[in-house]
């Protein structure tokens, strides 16, 4: 199958350091291309990928601080999508709307997996104006606040990392961890409070946005001064399996409808459990009593740390590659583009073989 992938500029192709959506389209991409797919990938020239990679931009827009109109380069790579768009079998958009009043009436099948929250009050009638156009969610509770729009969904496919990404720890070394972004939604006071509560040191490997700063510097920073907490700021891919295998559990005391949550499942990959709040896909990715312990307050989260160390991270690892992995998320991409084919017997009669790939 000829497959287009057109990933957000924001980010390198995986990125370097934190970037939600760039990674799992990096993740699907080297599956798709590993499964024998000619896959083009659409995103920044300092992405790193074993498709053929078409660079928009030199390099990714968060990096390059010349760039300050982001919405130019995604017009501008959408200009070229279309260029090309015959040679595909079927472009998957990962860039929420803005392809939509490009493609629809192209003759060429398209998807687009929505990768961000969807309780934001202009969505609503933004997606109810494109209701032929097919979408994927990254989980059930990310489609709930659009229950009454009309809009053709065609699957729910949960993330998936590689199997060999990230270490199996057997052994924690007895602290808490948060992961990701410092902003009020993630949580990271609720995770101080609850450490300290529980007497449990904890690390934080963050990044902070400048949208977040003003909440960094006021709520989070002068909490770092006090005993049993140490920030140390934003980390890569390489630093992940020690960083996570390491701890106890996974903090995530969210404060918003989070659609899946990627740090959850690397967290299982190295074994380690994840206590949350039972919000958005949580309830979806986290098997409470299994992977993880699923509470409703700081009360109730520093008390089930007394518990989470019982928990087997064996069953947490073994979790993981039954439900996880980017080999299952690239697979049941596969039947959706097979579903958008079959649906499109002009699209499917031009298929061409593909040349195979030597996985």
């Amino acid at each position: 199958m000829r497959i287009a992938q057109v990933a957000p500029l924001a980010e390198a192709v995986p990125p370097r350091l934190y970037g939600g959506t760039e990674r799992v389209v990096s993740y699907l991409t080297e599956e798709l291309v590993a499964l024998g797919h000619e896959v083009t990938l659409f995103a920044s020239g300092d992405s790193r990928t074993g498709a053929r990679l078409e660079a928009v931009v030199p390099r990714a827009l968060r990096l390059d601080g010349g760039v300050r109109d982001p919405n130019a380069p995604h017009v501008l790579m959408l200009r070229r999508v279309l260029a090309g768009a015959a040679e595909f079998d079927v472009i998957h958009f990962h860039l929420d709307h803005l392809h939509l009043p490009a493609m629809l009436g192209r003759g060429v099948p398209f998807v687009t997996t929505l990768h961000g929250r969807l309780d934001l009050p202009e969505l609503g009638p933004l997606f109810a104006a494109f209701p032929q156009a097919p979408f994927v969610s990254i989980s059930e509770a990310q489609r709930r606040p659009l229950r009454d729009v009309p809009m053709t969904w065609l699957a729910t496919v949960h993330h998936g990392i590689p199997r060999d990404l990230l270490r199996f720890s057997p052994q924690h070394r007895g602290y808490l961890a948060f992961l990701g972004r410092i902003s009020p939604e993630k949580g990271p006071d609720a995770a101080i409070r609850i450490a300290r509560a529980a007497g449990i040191p904890l690390r934080i490997a963050a990044k902070v946005d400048p949208a977040d700063r003003a909440y960094f510097e006021a709520v989070v920073r002068p909490m770092l001064d006090g005993p049993g907490v140490e920030y140390i700021g934003e980390i890569g891919e390489a630093e992940k399996s020690a960083f996570l295998g390491g701890a106890m559990a996974l903090l995530m005391p969210i404060d918003w409808p989070e659609p899946f949550g990627l740090v959850m499942i690397e967290a299982m990959a190295c074994g380690t459990p994840v206590l949350a709040y039972a919000r958005g896909s949580v309830p979806e990715v986290v098997e409470d009593g299994v992977t993880g312990l699923l509470v409703g307050s700081e009360t109730e989260a520093a008390a089930a740390l007394g518990r989470i160390a019982a928990l087997d991270r064996a069953a947490v690892r073994a979790a993981f590659e039954a439900r996880f992995t980017a080999r299952r998320m690239a697979e049941d991409y596969v039947a959706v583009y097979r579903r958008l084919l079959q649906a499109d017997p002009v699209a499917a009669a031009r298929r061409t073989p593909p040349r195979l790939r030597v996985a």
